[in-house]
């Protein structure tokens, strides 16, 4: 049977591979284990096998979680919330993650800001770009992300970091490698001298197509499946 800690160190070996073959520098790509609909037992056996980042797409379930984890003892994580927020659910995400993935509206970010408490350090945020151009798609459109960006950094007790995407799934290796490169053109353009913005996060690239994100640029690759498993989904699943 294979375990949690078996399928990290598949996870770790390809990542190893990708950057080789595309003159990366390991350390420059983190790994981010998507625990969603996954329980505390699943994270807990990841950090016993090193993982220390995860993400969750459902506000309570990561809340829960993140609790659940504290109380066994696993106090040196770091919690990424990933994809659209709803504004009724910023302050506890505020409150309990380090990092979210998914700031695509103005408004979403402020309230995060407000809401951050002063104690706690700011919170590493990453503007969502809808690449695809799908009308029902999170991400704000490439044409604005610049202005948002810089909103977006001149608020306190946020820290913007980069850019992070969910395309649709490419046919193959060249396609996916051409819409990430789209994400890593547009942190270029967004780090020149007259925005003001630095940027050193690119979150892109999952289970399928992490070879692709790796080789187009990515530093943050969201994968789940391939640690934990397939997913069985719950109807009514909290958002």
């Amino acid at each position: 049977m294979t375990t949690i800690d078996d399928r990290l160190r598949q996870v770790r070996a390809r990542i190893a591979s990708a950057c080789a073959r595309h003159g990366r520098d390991p350390a420059e790509v983190h790994l981010l284990a998507v625990s969603k609909t996954w329980g505390p037992d699943a994270v807990w056996q990841a950090w016993q096998a090193g993982q220390r980042e995860f993400g969750e797409n459902y506000v309570q379930e990561g809340v829960e979680k993140i609790s659940a984890l504290r109380a066994l003892g696993a106090s040196d994580l770091v919690w990424h919330f990933i994809g659209p927020l709803q504004s009724n659910k910023t302050r506890a995400v505020a409150e309990h993650f380090d990092w979210v993935h998914g700031i695509d509206r103005f408004k979403i970010a402020q309230r995060l800001s407000e809401q951050r408490p002063p104690g706690l350090g700011p919170l590493q945020v990453c503007i969502q770009v809808n690449l695809d151009g799908g009308a029902n798609k999170a991400g704000v459109p490439a044409a604005e992300a610049l202005a948002l960006a810089q909103q977006v950094a001149a608020l306190p007790r946020l820290q913007l970091r980069g850019l992070m995407c969910i395309p649709e799934p490419a046919p193959n290796f060249a396609a996916a490698c051409r819409v990430f490169g789209q994400l890593a053109a547009l942190r270029g353009q967004l780090q020149a001298p007259l925005s003001g913005l630095a940027l050193d996060t690119l979150s892109m690239g999952m289970s399928d197509d992490l070879e692709a994100a790796i080789a187009s640029g990515s530093t943050l690759l969201r994968v789940g499946s391939a640690i934990f498993g397939p997913r069985a989904y719950a109807s009514g699943k909290e958002k």
